[in-house]
């Protein structure tokens, strides 16, 4: 208590005190015992608040409730959504999928981003302070996802601003042809012929292998820079510059329209492929569950590792933006609404490429229908084939697939022997359905391919192609706050000047990527720095909160933020199901990196296809390395932490977090005052005193002051509401941790 308080003076006096409890209260200021923090027992029945809302200490925060909520939305919603979850989708099983994703989301999705937005919301922090507060020792948490993170800023993919302009026009459905000329004495011939590389796959291959990519074969093979890649990527750049420069002040602005827009044209986009025909096979294909698939283990990691994805979980975006909320928003309504958005957006997508590609197929079932058919009129009228062999009701000129199938059949059963040299295909609309096409090929090949069969194509080419760009922008401007949010709550620097450098260190970052081989180390980055880095950390986080921090803990900081107590399944998820799910999903992940033979598919262009090659031995290196630099950062400070060789960054907690903690401290000292005077005698607190209040604040053996904040231990700090006698030296008490 204070040093010149009366009871203080009195204590320390040797008089014998000789006043009653009246005298003494004569003498003091009137108090209003009902709004005065000496009220110790309150009214009856009435709840004495555990937290205060801190002050404004001058950090940004959101406009409005709206403008978070399309940001938290723009970030998590992004390209994968458009083309990792439908290639998922149609890969596992289509709506057998569906199950294992959804069982997933419930049991470490949406646990852990309500966890990550209710510690930024507390801490006001980026990630690698919140980290640091939780526990110093495991500090490295916020360092790794920034490195994860730093990885995936570089991989901006600028092949959406490439497509836009060529979109209007239609250039990746024209066949690339070659002039040709035979020169002799008496006579000169000019004539043309389609690019063999373009007539052995197809126009809109060709444009994304060959024009767009202008890839190489092997990725030894650098090609040098693709000047028009190069190009769209510094346009890319200096648009996410633009947005996030004055930090949310400005991208939240941004994020009105680039978290809209998509669904306007998603919604456009379903309408429309609802009225074309073949529409309803492609959406009927993707929700007839294959239950076989449900039993495959691969098809639960690659669920698990897509959660991950979509939400952002790990990459420290959901963590910077929850930082500039009020302390009392109610991150657990905004956690399931974001989760819940993020999972209907996936479905919406999924039917719109679904009802195109069901579009596509039947086009080109048609197609093959009039080729076979082509044939076996060209052996009708050779005598390869009996007219006998033709049903009767069989019309050549309205040949529909149904009679294509049962004169194939009827062939097929004569012609047993030579059958395979007529070369007839069965046409059949299921292997259409089935072809997967994986990642930026399913936007950029199949789904390009299908909107050249749009009546107003161009419009339509159009509007995707400014609605991925506009994707990407979200996801982006999520990425760049995750990386400068931290670097801004550690170091004072000026925040418009290190934006501009982050984006121009990333540019040139992203150079490796836009190389003619660019495309594989897009593939090796995605594959060997996010994927186990970023489920370590995720663990980590998890484990620090509800084993470290203690969970019973936490939760009562959420009471104390949000006004209620969260439902107990959340004590449970967190304690064990999520890092049980979590410690399966690494052992996996382990498990497959171990005995799948490292590789890439590698574009041959005298094949024009696919073809698996493995890494160099050097390419092997820089994938063991990816993951060993994303990981560094977490033995390398609990290390230099343990040995005291690193601050642990406690003297820069947030001001409005400082104030909240200062302000019930002193506000202990006035109870424990009044606790003196109306108790029978010092150190008697009143039957009814307050229960314990926790910190989201590592531990210590110090006294805390305005100054000094050190933690010694990953251990919150609790201080007790009790009174302390003046001849007891004043040591917070850390309590147990309820692991």
């Amino acid at each position: 208590m204070p040093k010149n308080s009366k009871v203080t003076q009195r204590e320390q006096s040797n008089e014998h005190v000789t006043e009653s409890v009246a005298d003494l209260l004569a003498h003091e200021e009137p108090l209003d015992y009902k709004s005065s923090s000496l009220n110790v027992v309150g009214d009856a029945g009435k709840k004495v608040p555990q937290i205060e809302v801190p002050e404004d200490d001058g950090r940004p925060a959101w406009n409005s409730k709206l403008q978070y909520i399309l940001a938290q939305v723009g970030f998590s919603v992004g390209l994968g959504n458009v083309w990792r979850f439908p290639y998922l989708c149609q890969k596992n099983g289509g709506g057998a999928y569906l199950v294992p994703y959804f069982i997933l989301l419930l049991l470490i999705g949406i646990p852990l981003f309500f966890l990550e937005l209710a510690v930024g919301q507390k801490i006001r922090r980026g990630s690698i302070g919140v980290w640091n507060y939780v526990c110093p020792s495991l500090g490295g948490i916020g360092m790794s996802s920034l490195m994860v993170w730093a990885f995936g800023a570089y991989i901006m993919y600028p092949a959406g601003h490439f497509y836009f302009f060529p979109s209007f026009d239609l250039l990746w459905a024209v066949p690339i042809k070659r002039e040709m000329g035979h020169f002799s004495i008496s006579f000169r011939l000019h004539y043309t012929v389609v690019e063999p590389e373009c007539d052995k796959s197809s126009a809109t291959t060709y444009f994304w292998y060959r024009q767009t990519l202008n890839i190489t074969s092997t990725i030894a093979e650098s090609g040098g820079l693709n000047i028009k890649m190069t190009l769209s990527l510094l346009v890319a750049w200096i648009i996410v510059c633009l947005a996030v420069i004055k930090g949310i002040a400005s991208s939240g602005k941004v994020m009105y329209f680039s978290s809209l827009f998509p669904y306007v044209v998603l919604f456009c986009f379903l309408v429309r492929g609802l009225m074309l025909k073949g529409s309803v096979d492609g959406i009927a294909h993707m929700f007839t569950p294959k239950l076989e698939k449900m039993l495959e283990p691969q098809v639960w990691r690659e669920a698990a590792t897509q959660v991950f994805f979509a939400l952002g979980l790990g990459f420290g975006g959901v963590i910077a933006f929850s930082s500039y909320n009020k302390i009392d928003n109610n991150c657990h309504f905004d956690a399931v609404l974001v989760s819940l958005i993020n999972f209907f957006t996936s479905i919406l997508a999924t039917l719109v490429v679904f009802a195109v590609l069901g579009f596509k197929a039947n086009i080109m079932n048609e197609k093959c229908v009039i080729e076979n058919a082509e044939k076996i009129l060209g052996y009708l009228n050779s005598d390869v084939l009996s007219h006998d062999l033709i049903p009767p009701h069989v019309n050549f000129s309205h040949l529909t697939t149904s009679d294509y199938a049962e004169m194939y059949g009827v062939i097929k059963a004569v012609k047993e022997g030579g059958f395979a040299q007529l070369g007839l295909e069965p046409c059949l609309l299921e292997d259409e359905l089935n072809k997967s096409v994986q990642g930026t090929g399913l936007a950029f090949i199949a789904f390009t391919e299908a909107m050249t069969h749009f009546p107003g194509s161009p419009f339509w080419s159009v509007m995707f192609f400014f609605m991925l760009i506009n994707l990407g922008l979200g996801s982006m401007i999520g990425t760049m706050t995750g990386i400068t949010t931290p670097v801004l709550d550690t170091y004072k620097v000026q925040k418009e000047l290190f934006t501009v450098c982050c984006c121009i260190v990333a540019f040139f970052c992203g150079l490796l990527f836009v190389q003619r081989s660019g495309n594989y180390f897009v593939t090796m980055f995605d594959d060997y720095s996010a994927g186990l880095p970023l489920t370590v950390v995720v663990i980590l986080e998890n484990l620090s909160v509800a084993w470290i921090y203690g969970t019973k803990r936490f939760m009562q900081d959420l009471e104390d933020m949000l006004g209620f107590r969260p439902c107990i399944i959340y004590f449970y998820l967190w304690k064990y199901v999520s890092p049980l799910c979590l410690i399966v999903l690494i052992s996996a992940t382990v498990i497959e990196m171990s005995i799948s033979p490292p590789g890439y598919s590698a574009w041959v262009e005298e094949l024009a296809q696919e073809r698996f090659q493995s890494y160099p031995p050097w390419a092997l290196a820089m994938c063991f390395a990816l993951i060993v630099v994303a990981m560094l950062p977490l033995p390398v400070v609990f290390i230099a932490r343990r040995l005291n060789l690193m601050s642990d960054g406690s003297n820069k907690l947030s001001v409005s977090y400082r104030k909240t903690m200062m302000k019930d401290m002193s506000n202990l000292e006035e109870q424990d005052e009044a606790r003196f005077i109306l108790g029978a005698k010092p150190g008697e607190a009143p039957s009814s005193a307050p229960a314990q209040r926790a910190y989201l604040t590592p531990g210590g053996t110090k006294t805390l002051d305005a100054n000094s904040l050190s933690p010694n231990s990953c251990y919150g700090t609790s201080y007790q509401n009790a009174a302390i006698s003046p001849t007891t030296p004043t040591t917070p008490t850390t309590p147990e941790s309820d692991s």
